[in-house]
């Protein structure tokens, strides 16, 4: 039934079970496997660019770049390759953007974020891409 499915990570414990979801679910369908990363850039957008602030970026991208490797490497202890995508911006617009860019037929995310405060805001970015999305979307709740 699904072709493609695309994976939102962010490295945290939520993020791990969602991807067990999407690993599980491209086993019975078939389905080709996308994990993407999105380094919220608001974050960054007030401050000025300084060496500190360069520093934390990298940092930034590479937990993202762990995460990956942590994808690629659940996915193949399961059978199932996976492939990744590393995007700057609003996560909720960027998981949407990567789905359409991939053609994928389902997005598979968390309820929430990894901190309290995204926890509070329902997961913002879970809740814009149930209501923005234009193909199916599967929030794992945990």
């Amino acid at each position: 039934m699904y072709r493609k499915i695309l994976v939102a990570v962010d490295g945290s414990d939520i993020s791990r079970k969602t991807l067990n979801v999407a690993i599980d679910e491209a086993k019975v369908w078939g389905s080709d496997l996308i994990a993407v990363y999105v380094l919220e850039t608001g974050m960054f957008e007030d401050i000025p660019a300084d060496q500190k602030m360069e520093y934390i970026r990298n940092l930034f991208e590479q937990q993202g770049n762990n995460v990956f490797e942590y994808a690629e490497d659940l996915g193949r202890e399961a059978g199932v390759k996976v492939d990744t995508i590393f995007k700057e911006g609003h996560a909720g617009i960027e998981i949407i953007n990567a789905a359409g860019e991939t053609g994928a037929d389902l997005i598979v995310l968390g309820s929430h974020g990894r901190s309290d405060i995204e926890k509070i805001l329902l997961g913002s970015v879970s809740a814009h891409v149930v209501r923005h999305s234009t193909v199916s979307t599967l929030v794992v709740r945990v």
